[in-house]
């Protein structure tokens, strides 16, 4: 028992099971296994979880995670700074980004409106997208939230603000299911979703 008069691995799994899609199972599975595992795992695994909380910030520009100021994508003069792809969350970014179809920048919104969950505009990263587009280098911007109800009202809302500036606003098409999540689709998909979008107004 720990000096708070704890079983650690129980503590441990409490922990873990905070973590979305992580169950009370899973998380004992995953204690058993960190506990079972030599010292020198256990001990960059603590190094990693402390290394993520003192080291990432979130881009000045786009929202994403980054060890500096501005994300490697929003830092690379390769990519087309006149194309900005919403998404909801860093794991939509990543999953585009492994399709390999799209080379402009991206913009994260760290969430989608859903007001019984209380998340509104206030709540998502819509200010600093609008502020980007204020200078006109921004020609098209594509909202790849999810096909569900939360991400179809975010891409409407986003439509009516983003269309009186000036700028070309699409959605990606519906290859991905209605009502899924964009970071589970293949590749394939998000490739043609990307391919075929539309016009959001």
């Amino acid at each position: 028992m720990t000096a708070a008069g704890r079983d650690p691995l129980e503590r441990l799994a409490r922990l873990l099971a905070r973590l979305p899609g992580i169950g009370e199972k899973s998380s004992l599975r995953l204690a058993l296994a960190i506990a079972r595992d030599d010292d020198d795992y256990a001990v960059a695994l603590a190094e990693a979880l402390t290394d993520v909380h003192a080291n990432l910030r979130t881009c000045v520009s786009c929202g994403d995670w980054s060890v500096s100021e501005r994300c490697a994508i929003c830092s690379d003069p390769r990519r087309d700074a006149a194309l900005i792809c919403v998404v909801a969350h860093p794991q939509d970014r990543i999953a585009i980004e492994r399709s390999g179809t799209f080379r402009g920048r991206y913009h994260i919104l760290h969430g989608v409106l859903d007001p019984l969950a209380g998340v509104g505009p206030a709540q998502l990263g819509i200010d600093g997208l609008l502020s980007r587009l204020r200078d006109d280098s921004v020609k098209e911007v594509i909202v790849a939230t999810s096909p569900n109800v939360e991400g179809d009202a975010t891409a409407l809302y986003l439509a009516k603000l983003m269309t009186p500036l000036g700028v070309r606003v699409t959605r990606i098409a519906s290859g991905i299911a209605v009502g899924g999540e964009l970071e589970y689709a293949d590749l394939t998909t998000l490739s043609r979703a990307f391919e075929d979008r539309r016009a959001l107004v």
